[in-house]
């Protein structure tokens, strides 16, 4: 597989990730020997780049993942956040960027990954109540300290994204992007790509939805959180469906699933971009790959755009929109 740089620090990883959340919580039942099988699935077809986070499980994805790279570490690129703070029992505690937890949160992070560096390590959302410059100086002592190699935001604002960089170079943006999420065509990839910061796009299958595998919200697990997204709702799911249905008769007609022609489209966007499907079985990421294979054409990418165009989408892309982008 190709790789792809992300800022200009060095970082390179495999042009399309493996987002590994839905293994531990959030989408339905788990399977964890499937799971670790999907890994090193992954790491056989030349996936190097593995996305997991503090919160995931709580804490149990992290150490999923660990326990799938023990013995693979070498030419791997492990990339974890903190911030969404969650107790024990799953509760969700709030947001913390304070210097000191940013401390606390690498250390048990690293025990529980079973590795001695983070490779990236992304702030999963801004805490409006500390300084983004305190919580990048935490992070960039770290990095000082030989536990972190690059630094990276998740759902981060433009302003936000310039204060931090000018503290320590950020290495890469993390948000959710996709023919049905194009928000960030606006402003963050413009100034991401002046500051020369990469770009990780998260659900570049629109949390499954362009996957064209689910027809009706039954479909989804009586406990996958996506059942209480807005634009799984209703009126919305349908006015979605639509357009699922525009995109999975072009992938027809090209001969490639619908899947593979979404996580295609997001790479053609740009050369600093990577997106990091999720999966937890071995035949859907093998699929998932198979996207770097399709080049598409402009006058097809013209054509994705008249079917699925920017702002289509009907909803929120979460329920509580008031921790994306500060």
């Amino acid at each position: 597989m190709k790789r792809r740089r992300l800022g200009n620090q060095g970082l390179e990883v495999s042009e399309i990730g493996l987002g590994c959340m839905g293994m531990s919580e959030f989408y339905g039942p788990t399977d964890e020997a499937e799971s670790i099988a999907t890994i090193h699935r992954a790491i056989d077809l030349g996936v190097n780049f593995f996305d997991t986070a503090d919160m995931y499980g709580p804490f149990k994805n992290e150490e999923l993942l660990g326990r799938a790279i023990r013995g693979k570490r070498e030419g791997l690129v492990i990339a974890t956040k903190f911030g969404n703070v969650r107790g024990a029992d799953g509760s969700f505690l709030g947001i913390n960027g304070r210097p000191e937890y940013v401390r606390s949160a690498a250390e048990a992070s690293l025990r529980r990954l079973g590795i001695e560096t983070i490779d990236l390590y992304y702030q999963h959302r801004v805490d409006p109540t500390v300084p983004i410059e305190e919580t990048v100086g935490a992070m960039a002592e770290l990095v000082k300290a030989g536990k972190v190699r690059y630094l990276g935001l998740s759902e981060a604002s433009v302003q936000t994204i310039r204060r931090a960089h000018a503290v320590h170079p950020i290495s890469a943006l993390q948000t959710e992007y996709s023919l049905w999420s194009r928000e960030s065509e606006d402003e963050i990839l413009p100034a991401l790509r002046a500051l020369g910061i990469g770009f990780v796009a998260y659900s570049p299958l629109g949390r499954g939805f362009l996957s064209g595998a689910i027809k009706k919200p039954e479909d989804l697990a009586p406990d996958d959180r996506r059942r209480f997204f807005p634009r799984f709702q209703g009126e919305n799911f349908q006015k979605n469906l639509e357009l699922v249905e525009r995109v999975s008769a072009f992938a027809q007609k090209r001969g490639v699933t619908p899947a593979e022609l979404a996580i295609a489209w997001v790479l053609a966007q740009g050369s600093d971009i990577v997106p990091i499907p999720g999966t937890k079985r071995r035949k859907y990421l093998e699929q998932n790959v198979r996207a770097a294979e399709i080049q598409l054409t402009a006058e097809e990418l013209a054509e994705l755009d008249a079917a699925a165009p920017k702002g289509s989408a009907v909803g929120d892309r979460y329920p509580d929109m008031s921790t994306v982008n500060r």
